[in-house]
């Protein structure tokens, strides 16, 4: 039997269960024998791999998280260490591997292959759904969905008590997830390091909301902007609104998967094995305007990842005075 293993690396996503789930049963079907590494590139390193079976994945794909442990490592950026990653797969016969995770993933596992030959194929994975190349990453859905019962609760509150709250969310330097979750939750203000926004004009327009019946604000903040604290003394100081804070934090890396993020699990994960069966050997699965295709790491590391300008557009509109 060809042998293959699987991993995650970096921060953990919902749907990364629902993969591993596909991953074991369609590599047996394709006549393969399937590994799990245990926490990412550091167990990659320490020799925690293992066989992996049916009954592994036996009523995880509606769990968050990933059952077989994920990690950051700082040891694989070491060629040392790459090296005993790479002795403890060719001295189990495994000479594929999907990796789960996001850009600094993937780059590591590149270097890992052109070192040792052990070809790879990643599936984006992060809730940041910031790798350039792929419109849609394992994870994203499922957080957006999170946010979307949190703000809808905090607006409960906000009404009852005619009040200003800030909402911040994850992304790192991305302000994606502020973005679509400002747009489906109807929030007033959504502040994202890639739109320019003035505070000023912002002031005249919600006074002129206030007069015209508006009691209550939301407002979605990405925290690459480090200022939820600033804008929620703005409101209280310059609107007049009693404010809070909520910053929903690694809630939002949780949770149920959603329906689209096992579907979408399930395909990258089917994909991700074709491509390794098929002889592809350094390839990212991506998802782009409803069909899936490969890029190169080269490809996927041309250039920092940008939001469409269409969302853009919607996004911009909600800062217009």
């Amino acid at each position: 039997m060809n042998k293959i293993a699987v991993l995650c690396s970096g921060g953990d996503v919902s749907g990364m269960n629902p993969a591993l789930k596909r991953f074991v049963e369609y590599s047996f079907s394709n006549g393969l024998e399937p590994y799990f590494v245990y926490e990412g590139y550091e167990g990659l390193i320490d020799g925690k791999i293992e066989k992996a079976s049916y009954s592994d994945v036996t009523g995880i794909i509606h769990r968050g998280g990933t059952k077989i442990y994920s990690a950051r490592s700082t040891r694989f950026q070491e060629k040392d260490f790459r090296a005993q990653a790479a002795k403890n797969l060719k001295d189990l016969g495994i000479d594929k591997i999907v990796v789960l995770g996001g850009d600094g993933s993937f780059r590591g596992i590149d270097i890992f292959f052109q070192e040792h030959g052990i070809a790879f194929c990643g599936i984006p994975s992060t809730i940041d759904n910031d790798i350039n190349g792929t419109q849609y990453c394992l994870g994203v859905d499922t957080a957006l969905n999170v946010i979307k019962v949190a703000t809808d609760n905090v607006r409960d509150t906000a009404s009852s008590f005619k009040r200003a709250f800030v909402i911040e969310v994850m992304g790192r330097d991305c302000g994606y997830l502020a973005l679509v979750s400002a747009l489906t939750s109807g929030a007033e203000m959504c502040l994202i390091p890639e739109i320019p926004y003035s505070l000023d004009k912002l002031k005249e327009r919600y006074l002129k909301e206030v007069e015209q019946g508006r009691n209550y604000f939301i407002a979605i903040v990405a925290e690459g902007l480090n200022n939820s604290q600033e804008i929620s003394q703005w409101f209280e100081n310059e609107i007049g609104f009693e404010s809070r804070v909520t910053t929903l934090g690694h809630t939002q890396r949780g949770g149920n998967p959603t329906v689209r993020e096992r579907l979408m699990a399930y395909q990258f994960s089917t994909y991700a094995i074709d491509a390794l069966c098929s002889g592809e050997t350094n390839t990212v699965i991506c998802y782009n305007n409803g069909s899936f295709d490969f890029k190169s790491i080269d490809e996927i590391n041309e250039k920092k990842y940008e939001i469409d300008e269409s969302l853009l557009k919607l996004g911009k509109s909600l800062l217009e005075k």
